[in-house]
């Protein structure tokens, strides 16, 4: 017997758990760089094309399905056609592993939170991170010790994971993201208004937004837009189609998949502005030039923007407060959002209660999360990571397109959504999905391993890189195919029997 599902408690709670799902440590640190390192203001043309073209069709596509079948990826997918169910289950498994490195990234911005009252990271923040902190091995496969604090902090974040989720949908998410979105925000807008009043902010903007026109005809320029997209938008990682499940049936559906991408994408301008000014403040403190302090991804939240801070007197003490307050909101509106996808699809499966699979969840996930906190923990998340985004994520969102496209077809989701949405698609829908997406995601594969090939990752070694990498990869594959045989506890009619 089918268990009545659990509803949002308003559109504004969907919308807001599905942004805060989007908002997440890609949009503070690795979109700005992202737009400087491919072409500055010209990146915009790709990235919007990105959007339109890969971004809001994936969004409707996922929030139609979730809608229409009424359930989590799996089951959603194995309602439209039950061949297909191993695709809902290889998101979940990469949500699983994805949070087990989540929380130690979220961990280390714990623990910058506390040193930013006194800027206890010192003078040397390269050497505080990686050494003093991190204490990183040499290697891949040398696990050294656990490193206490780490551990401390993976801890706090799967006890709030918990606790969140253990409520559920209206009576946790919906309450958790009715608070932190809008604290993130002020807290962003408040960082980049100070920012912009720096010295030198200007020339960390216009550093970011300088169109070179010459790089929007490179590939790897395209290739980077469309990653960046389906990396901020979490497409394919199970959890928009598990969020669109809990709509009430008369639910603006193409409406909310455009709100949430555009609200997605003015957090990331806001941040990417933010980052750049005060980096401006950086280089012109310093007296070199920005592409000397200019940083992606942990770089710059931990070892660049604490340098800043350092040298910014008072103020530096607030605005780390506020930074780094930022980064666990982002991170923990995610976090659940992940949590959520697995525990609703191991829900649907074998009925049973969402607290017994929640804990279990949070207990197994933690677990898991030990590996991170020994001395290799940043060589296991930077490989993982690569290849899942890279990969996974890709090849996830290629057979969703495909699947919908071809074999679901077009029309039956786009008449379902129209039928309760004010704003209705037209038959480009049915292009993007059926050509233009699945033509560019294959493009972007072929050109990532081919590069992969010529130029292994990160210049890792090759068993480093087919343990963490491949193997992930595989694992993913091989465990959703498994899972899928399992019978159901629910009666559900596939459309194709």
């Amino acid at each position: 017997m089918e268990k009545s599902r659990e509803e949002w408690g308003s559109k504004l709670g969907f919308i807001l758990a599905a942004i805060g799902s989007a908002v997440g440590l890609g949009n503070i640190w690795r979109f700005p760089y992202v737009v400087y390192s491919n072409g500055g203001g010209a990146f915009l043309i790709p990235y919007f094309f990105a959007i339109f073209t890969a971004g809001i069709p994936l969004l409707i596509l996922e929030y139609g399905m979730g809608h229409k079948f009424r359930g989590s990826t799996p089951l959603a997918i194995a309602k439209a056609n039950k061949r297909w169910e191993w695709l809902g289950w290889w998101p979940i498994i990469n949500a699983g592993i994805i949070l087990t490195y989540y929380s130690m990234i979220l961990s280390w911005a714990i623990k910058y939170l506390t040193l930013s009252f006194n800027k206890g990271w010192g003078s040397d923040t390269n050497k505080y991170f990686y050494n003093d902190l991190l204490k990183l091995s040499s290697s891949p496969f040398q696990f050294g010790s656990i490193i206490v604090p780490i551990l401390i902090g993976i801890t706090l974040i799967w006890i709030v994971n918990w606790i969140i989720c253990y409520k559920g949908i209206k009576g946790g998410i919906e309450k958790l993201s009715k608070v932190l979105l809008p604290t993130l925000l002020i807290i962003m807008i408040i960082i980049v208004i100070k920012g912009l009043t720096l010295k030198g902010a200007s020339l960390g903007l216009n550093t970011l937004f300088t169109p070179n026109w010459q790089q929007v005809k490179e590939p790897k320029v395209w290739i980077a837009a469309y990653g960046q997209v389906f990396f901020s938008l979490s497409i394919a990682t199970g959890i928009m189609m598990t969020y669109s499940s809990y709509l009430p049936e008369k639910t603006d559906i193409n409406n909310s998949a455009f709100m949430t991408a555009f609200a997605n994408c003015g957090f990331e301008f806001l941040s990417a502005i933010g980052v750049f000014a005060i980096l401006g403040f950086m280089a012109t403190n310093q007296g070199v030039p920005i592409d000397e302090v200019v940083s992606g991804g942990i770089g710059l939240a931990f070892i660049a923007f604490p340098k800043v801070f350092s040298i910014m007197g008072s103020w530096g003490n607030v605005l780390s407060v506020l930074f780094f307050s930022c980064l666990v909101f982002a991170g923990l509106t995610s976090a659940v959002s992940l949590v959520e996808a697995i525990s609703s699809a191991i829900i649907d499966k074998t009925q049973w209660e969402r607290k017994k699979v929640v804990s279990a969840i949070c207990i197994g996930g933690f677990i898991m999360s030990i590996a991170f906190a020994t001395q290799a923990g940043l060589y296991l998340l930077d490989i993982m990571d690569n290849f899942i985004n890279n990969y996974g994520i890709v090849v996830i969102g290629l057979l969703e397109a495909i699947l919908v496209g071809w074999i679901i077809k077009p029309k039956t989701i786009r008449e379902h959504t129209n039928s309760v949405s004010y704003y209705k698609i037209g038959k480009w829908w049915d292009i993007i999905v059926q050509y233009v997406t699945p033509i560019i995601l294959t493009f972007m594969l072929v050109k990532s391993f081919i590069t992969e090939v010529h130029k292994p990752y990160g210049g890792y070694n090759l068993p480093a890189l087919m343990v963490y990498g491949w193997g992930i990869i595989l694992i993913g594959i091989v465990g959703s195919i498994v899972i899928s045989k399992k019978t159901w506890k629910q009666n559900i009619k596939s459309n194709n029997g």
